[in-house]
């Protein structure tokens, strides 16, 4: 086994491990075996790259500068959501939190038409996330297949659920879930500037 590729499993059984709660956020199971409380929904922001709006809007934002491949099997790059309002969504396919929230993300995406939605799947297998995908409905938006953690390094995302909500002019806000249908509706209209 090579280096790299023992490090790739090393950092997804990390990712496992500190990741996604019980179905009823209760509190996550630490390596130790500890019952922790789960922390409230965490924001935080990062400020636009540039303080000339139309070099900001003509430019492509840093963490939009990626390639993956959907579940559908089409290419899909990151620099074609620049200069839109992006809401990602970043999910595993045996997370319950993740399950829990899926129809406030399909609703908000049915609801903020102007808002490009993005499911970033990782942590399990490409069969598996065909299947969260089919079981919870969430098909009428893009989701990308991102097994080795790729576009969830690129914005800083260390667990699931998390969302990550990008302004036209890439300033991100990150939030991590479960976020109610309301919650992630405020977020979704802090976005837009509502």
């Amino acid at each position: 086994m090579t280096t790299a590729r023992v490090t790739v499993m090393l950092a997804a059984a990390a990712l496992v491990l500190a990741a996604c709660g019980n179905a009823g956020g209760e509190g996550t199971a630490n390596p130790a075996g500890d019952q922790a409380a789960a922390p409230p929904a965490t924001v935080t922001s990062t400020p636009a790259g540039s303080a000339d709006p139309a070099a900001t809007a003509a430019a492509t934002p840093a963490e939009l500068a990626f390639s993956a491949t959907t579940l559908s099997g089409e290419s899909f790059q990151g620099a074609s959501l620049a200069g839109k309002p992006v809401v990602f969504w970043f999910w595993a396919p045996w997370c319950p939190k993740c399950r829990a929230e899926a129809p406030a993300v399909k609703a908000a995406a049915a609801k903020f038409g102007d808002v490009a939605f993005v499911g970033v799947a990782g942590l399990d297998t490409e069969a598996a996330m065909k299947e969260f995908v089919q079981q919870t409905g969430t098909g009428d938006i893009v989701h990308l297949s991102d097994a080795k953690g790729a576009v969830w390094t690129k914005l800083g995302v260390s667990e699931q659920s998390t969302f990550v909500f990008m302004k036209p002019d890439g300033s991100t806000e990150k939030a991590s879930g479960p976020l109610s249908q309301d919650g992630l509706d405020g977020h979704v209209r802090q976005l837009l500037g509502q």
